[in-house]
């Protein structure tokens, strides 16, 4: 299983970024996917997740602002990032449960700074 995020970067606050994340190595329609991010000194958390009908949720710090979507085809998962905020800033990891066990990707470093 591999899980290989790309997309962040720094951006001015009221910005956007998209995150992108491509899979292998399961079967990627039948998964619920996630974003995850930590900020510096903070603990990991959830940013969204889509389930695998297609159903997400949201963090209430991200509601109305970020999208999460998916492409079974291509085995990839989107972030849609807008109207980024400094506290936004953190590293982004693509997540996904399989089986019993977690599966993290690289991450991805997003900086929202003017």
């Amino acid at each position: 299983v591999q899980l290989v995020e790309s997309g962040g970067g720094l951006v001015q606050p009221g910005g956007s970024l998209r995150l992108s994340c491509v899979t292998s190595g399961f079967s990627f329609r039948w998964y619920d996917m996630s974003y995850y991010r930590q900020a510096p000194g903070q603990e990991r958390e959830l940013v969204s997740i889509i389930y695998n009908d297609g159903g997400s949720k949201y963090a209430d710090p991200v509601k109305g602002r970020f999208a999460i979507s998916r492409d079974n085809d291509k085995k990839m998962v989107y972030l849609q990032m807008n109207s980024l905020k400094p506290e936004d800033t953190g590293v982004y990891y693509c997540h996904a449960v399989i089986g019993v066990r977690d599966y993290w990707g690289q991450g991805t470093q997003v900086t929202v700074s003017s």
